[in-house]
């Protein structure tokens, strides 16, 4: 049996609906393609219009520390754009899910044409924080960017973090053209200073070990706090205005107004400091400018 094709105008139809009409019509479903944009995420690109490489230089002296703040309602492009526009040597995040940071690392070589080595020391799989499947949540609080390699890496747990798991992660990178170790940690929870001492104690005990440090990291306490002191006997905060007394004036980290976040310098000297409130997170971004001591 034939079957017969049925056009889909006849008569008057199709000749309203002629070749030039249907021209037409294609011309401006394209141009209404082109002004509505693409349909991705915030912040996203598509895969035609990435970078082929890195169109950005990472300032080789420069470091930052940032709590996240987790959970929090933050996307992870914007995240990425708070890192970059000061575009450190290194990074440390603190509160920082595995999934979470692969995201900003990416949107930082895709959106913004920087590129980062990562290494992560989770100290909790958490699904309520991280997400995951229920059989294998995300890990779940450190992690180190930076823009040279990353060798030696170490990650640690506290003998006991508090009301929480606590940790700190050590990697041997470069910093101002210098071999350096790098911590980062996240110390018990506030109105835990017992259990931040005894931290305090352990981190120090490893940094000792380095004539070269830079330590970073959420530790829970202001400058004068005594659970500090082993910190302060080793090494120098990176804003030079800033000491464990009365004398000295830390700007504060926190929306707060309490400085809770450092970066300690053993074996280079602070050029600058800056703390960047915004609105992604509860502590601010703090990024500092440093240079290696000449070696005795």
């Amino acid at each position: 049996m034939q079957t017969s094709v049925v056009p889909w105008f006849r008569g008057e139809e199709a000749r309203v609906f002629g070749k030039g009409t249907w021209l037409l019509v294609g011309a401006l479903v394209l141009a209404w393609m082109v002004l509505s944009g693409p349909s991705a995420p915030s912040g996203a690109l598509d895969a035609g219009s990435l970078p082929d490489k890195p169109v950005r230089d990472v300032v080789p002296n420069r470091v930052v520390t940032w709590n996240l703040c987790n959970p929090c309602e933050t996307g992870n492009d914007d995240r990425a754009a708070e890192i970059a526009r000061y575009a450190p040597q290194v990074i440390g995040l603190q509160e920082a899910c595995v999934g979470d940071v692969e995201k900003i690392r990416e949107y930082l070589e895709n959106l913004h044409g920087l590129v980062y080595h990562v290494e992560y020391g989770p100290v909790l799989q958490s699904w309520g924080r991280c997400g995951g499947a229920p059989w294998n949540p995300g890990g779940y609080g450190e992690a180190i960017l930076s823009a040279a390699p990353m060798t030696d890496v170490v990650t640690k747990e506290y003998p006991d973090g508090g009301s929480e798991d606590r940790g700190y992660m050590e990697v041997t990178t470069t910093v101002g053209g210098r071999q350096v170790r790098v911590f980062n940690t996240h110390l018990a929870e506030r109105r835990q200073e017992s259990f931040r001492e005894d931290q305090v104690g352990v981190l120090a005990k490893e940094v000792a070990r380095h004539d070269r440090a830079i330590v970073i990291g959420d530790f829970n306490a202001v400058p004068e706090a005594s659970e500090l002191t082993r910190m302060w006997a080793l090494a120098q905060d990176a804003d030079p205005q800033c000491r464990p007394s009365a004398t000295g004036t830390c700007e504060p980290t926190t929306d707060w107004q309490s400085k809770f976040d450092y970066v300690f310098l053993r074996g280079y000297v602070p050029l600058g400091q800056r703390v960047h409130p915004n609105p992604v997170s509860d502590h601010h971004l703090v990024y500092a400018d440093v240079k290696p001591t000449p070696r005795r």
